[in-house]
């Protein structure tokens, strides 16, 4: 039986995510961080920690993701490797969670949680814990999105950015002008660069 979640739906987390990735872009041409590729949506801390959003057409996303240090779900050939016993992230779900399940074993890579939406966002059903909230996706709420964006945006010699400045490029829901990213980070890296990041995000579909 699957179990429904509280989580944001994706036209919600869109803003937050790529009000980050707006920051992460302007900081650097790598793919670090926060971006968005298609129907991709990628989040990372820079420390092994990540999560995934595949958007599958028709308003479908697949959340795939891990915390190397607190997820205690082992999946696949990771379960044997960890010597526990296997957590199935898909039990119960619809067959087009799998795909991007495998891929990432596939690649060798340990998963940690499988979720999907189609209206609601469900999971398979187990008690061990995933690592979903310790891999702190700014997805959530707007309070840790806007924390995280003061974070990687403070600057040494001016201090804290703007809260209205932040606020305003979270609730552009993608459509980031390069004004907003300056705004945030002032005459520091690349601004255009950052609010090209964001609009990257207007290309899923989430009808």
């Amino acid at each position: 039986m699957l179990v429904t979640m509280d989580l944001p739906t994706p036209a919600q987390m869109r803003g937050r995510l790529a009000a980050f990735a707006a920051i992460c872009g302007a900081q650097s041409s790598e793919r670090r961080g926060c971006y968005a590729d298609g129907p991709l949506w990628h989040f990372d801390d820079w420390g092994g920690n990540w999560a995934e959003l595949h958007h599958d057409g028709g308003g479908r996303v697949v959340m795939v993701g891990n915390d190397h240090e607190y997820s205690e779900t082992h999946y696949g050939p990771f379960a044997a490797m960890f010597g526990e016993p296997e957590t199935d992230l898909l039990a119960g779900a619809p067959q087009w969670w799998a795909p991007y399940a495998r891929r990432v074993v596939d690649g060798g890579e340990r998963l940690g949680f499988v979720y999907g939406f189609d209206g609601t966002w469900q999971r398979a059903g187990y008690d061990n814990y995933d690592g979903f909230d310790s891999v702190g996706i700014p997805a959530i709420d707007d309070v840790h999105c806007a924390e995280l964006i003061a974070e990687f945006a403070k600057d040494g010699r001016t201090g804290e950015p703007d809260p209205a400045a932040i606020a305003a490029l979270i609730a552009a829901d993608a459509d980031v002008t390069v004004e907003q990213v300056a705004a945030v980070i002032g005459d520091r890296w690349d601004a255009a660069a950052g609010a090209a990041a964001a609009r990257a995000f207007l290309a899923a579909d989430l009808a």
